[in-house]
């Protein structure tokens, strides 16, 4: 298997990384990874994931939920239940914090498709791109969605959406820096961009440490905080307008690390931790488990 060795960290440069985890594929393979930090700069990354074109089996499970849709189980069938709920809030936010009732909106990863139809279904002009073939099968087929594979990201024109979303999908994206220098390109001028990504600053991540479901190796590549957010968008031409706490979740989260941990009950300790987890976020949003973050692109 061929591997992607990083020797500098991607955000800021420095060469000063030092080990901070070592995590386990408790998702498919079983295998070791190492994490990474940079002493500069704090950000964190998987050193050592397979490269584009070999990570796809580490995917191929019936019961990776982004992709398959499956509702076995009782932790499948709540983040279908809070799905639906959060669906509703995540296009009010999108017009909210676009300024707009309608629109043309690009969403990245789209998976299978929930949330392209729900802003469909509002009105909004839609084009959506996703990885995962049985994915966009998927959309195709109960949405009337199109969607489009990876590499239609470089056929869009400059100035093309008012908004562009990224639900969990940030932390998966190999190229990082190109994606983000083209968000600026597809952007129009008080165009937003809407990313949710997992916080390994968060409570449950210190709570679960090299179990924390939300490092999910070696799919999740790249593990965010409040304040590497913040410098990825500023590196880019971005200023970070608003953060938004996911609340929700720290309970499927953490329901999947006390499975990870083999601990008998594992439902009920993890909706036991994530309510803990929820009141530490009420004083403090930036421990949530995860985080919406909006931005808004520097004027000239």
């Amino acid at each position: 298997m061929n591997k992607l060795i990083i020797d500098a960290c991607p955000l800021c440069g420095s060469t000063h990384l030092r080990p901070f985890l070592t995590c386990r594929d408790f998702y498919a393979s079983g295998e070791p990874f190492e994490l990474f930090r940079c002493d500069d700069c704090s950000f964190t990354f998987t050193r050592g994931f397979p490269v584009e074109a070999e990570i796809g089996k580490y995917y191929e499970t019936p019961d990776y939920i982004s992709h398959s849709d499956t509702k076995k189980g009782a932790m499948n069938f709540i983040y279908h239940l809070v799905r639906r709920y959060m669906l509703a809030k995540k296009a009010r936010l999108v017009s909210r914090e676009a300024h707009l009732r309608v629109g043309k909106i690009l969403d990245i990863g789209t998976g299978t498709g929930y949330f392209a139809n729900a802003m469909q279904m509002r009105g909004w002009e839609v084009e959506a791109i996703e990885k995962n073939a049985a994915a966009r099968a998927f959309a195709q087929e109960h949405f009337a969605l199109k969607v489009k594979s990876e590499d239609a990201l470089s056929t869009f024109g400059a100035g093309t959406f008012d908004v562009i979303t990224l639900w969990h999908v940030m932390e998966h994206l190999e190229h990082l820096n190109e994606t983000w220098e083209r968000f600026s390109e597809l952007l129009t001028e008080k165009g937003v961009l809407i990313i949710a990504v997992p916080n390994c600053a968060s409570y449950d991540a210190e709570r679960y440490g090299e179990h924390w479901a939300a490092y999910d190796v070696p799919r999740h590549l790249w593990h965010f905080t409040p304040a590497t957010m913040q410098q990825w968008g500023a590196k880019n031409g971005f200023i970070l307008a608003a953060r938004h706490p996911m609340p929700f979740d720290a309970f499927y989260v953490s329901m999947l690390s006390e499975k990870y941990l083999g601990n008998s009950f594992s439902f009920i300790r993890g909706m036991i931790a994530g309510t803990v987890a929820w009141f530490n976020t009420q004083a403090k949003k930036e421990r949530s488990s995860s985080m919406i973050y909006v931005f808004r692109k520097k004027k000239e």
